[in-house]
């Protein structure tokens, strides 16, 4: 007599929803080179499944220089702070302006806090032969004081107006293409385990 044999189901894995990430486009200025890096960026972000992008523009967020609670400065923030407080990681995209960032997005970063906190920051900058990383160690200090956790890897452009060419395409792709997966992959990962973190217990900053 034969015996039945039971199949016991497996279970299913957990699937674990894409992480929220906001990039911030830093730069205002007339003929920034921003949108260029912007759009490869956004080009990356978009690549992958565990990730799902929208923007901030700095130079589109006409945020006062005084804390007033201007009616401008209301209609700027509701354009801005949903974006920035639903996100669960962000990449901030700086240029080099007198070996630092631009006043700009330090201005939209300081109109926010609780946005930022416990949450991932992965910096990408471009420049001259500095690449804008001095920028980027500016803005680590920064996000220390906001609570947020700065991925380790960066990407930087050295001369970035030679790197891409008329059409926006980078003449190279190899190592920044390699650099951004190491820094997306690190930025998902803290992603992952702050968005956890705070679901299992408020950040106490």
């Amino acid at each position: 007599m034969n015996s039945a044999v039971t199949h016991t189901p497996t279970a299913a894995l957990p699937t674990t929803e894409p992480l929220r990430v906001t990039l911030v486009v830093g730069s205002n200025r007339h003929g920034r080179f921003g949108p260029v890096v912007a759009d490869w960026l956004l080009g990356h972000l978009r690549d992958r499944d565990d990730l799902v992008a929208e923007v901030v523009d700095v130079a589109e967020a006409e945020l006062p220089m005084t804390f007033e609670p201007t009616p401008g400065a209301t209609a700027a923030l509701s354009g801005i702070t949903p974006k920035l407080a639903r996100a669960d990681a962000f990449v901030i995209l700086t240029p080099e302006y007198n070996h630092s960032y631009p006043a700009g997005l330090k201005n939209l970063i300081d109109w926010h806090f609780t946005e930022w906190q416990a949450k991932p920051v992965a910096l990408v900058s471009y420049g001259g032969l500095s690449g804008g990383l001095r920028a980027v160690e500016h803005l680590r200090q920064v996000f220390a004081e906001l609570h947020a956790v700065t991925v380790r890897d960066t990407v930087s452009f050295h001369n970035a107006g030679a790197s891409f060419d008329d059409g926006g395409t980078l003449r190279d792709p190899t190592a920044p293409d390699a650099a951004a997966k190491t820094m997306l992959d690190q930025l998902v990962w803290w992603g992952e385990t702050l968005r956890e973190a705070r679901k299992r217990r408020p950040y106490g900053g």
